[in-house]
């Protein structure tokens, strides 16, 4: 697996944004005076269009977990080739013990994913793939792992640019 040197960030301004909540989990921590709760929330915002970005939001209270979530996402949006409503090649990553695996899918398959995988994959503005989560199931590393495979795809014209051939050449070997 390589790393791509190359991530594509994109601004937040002037982008009609939509959030998903991938996750809330109540945190508890024991002291002296009794146990205190917190809540932390993993959001994932998208324009499902190419665009998406996930956070992390941490405090006492639930709404303000998932605000301060959606203002991290925010702060992390990267542009991901999509190409006909699903994506341009198969494709693996891992993060942590999480291992996903994307496939390109035909018209009309649907988004084939669980959980945390198929809220990015929809705020990506992806309709029709296949995807398998092998490993762990922890949601934090999933929304990684899927992001990570997400940036790791590369479209035709990227591809004929950097082996600096014509676009016809790439696609008849």
């Amino acid at each position: 697996m390589s790393t791509n040197t190359n991530i594509r960030r994109v601004k937040s301004s002037d982008l009609e944004l939509k959030d998903r909540l991938v996750s809330i989990q109540r945190v508890t921590k024991v002291t002296k005076g009794g146990r205190t709760f917190s809540f932390s929330a993993i959001v994932v915002v998208g324009n499902e269009n190419g665009v998406v970005g996930y956070g992390l939001g941490k405090a006492s209270e639930v709404t303000s977990a998932i605000s301060k979530g959606i203002e991290d996402a925010k702060k992390n949006l990267v542009k991901v080739p999509v190409f006909k409503g699903t994506i341009p090649h198969e494709q693996e990553a891992k993060y942590g013990g999480a291992l996903v695996l994307l496939r390109p899918a035909s018209h009309g398959t649907g988004v084939k994913a669980g959980g945390a995988m198929r809220a990015v994959l929809e705020s990506v503005g992806v309709t029709d793939v296949l995807a398998k989560s092998k490993g762990s199931t922890n949601p934090h590393n999933l929304v990684k792992a899927t992001v990570m495979a997400l940036l790791e795809l590369r479209d035709a014209h990227t591809v004929a640019d950097q082996r600096g051939v014509n676009l016809n050449k790439v696609f008849n070997g």
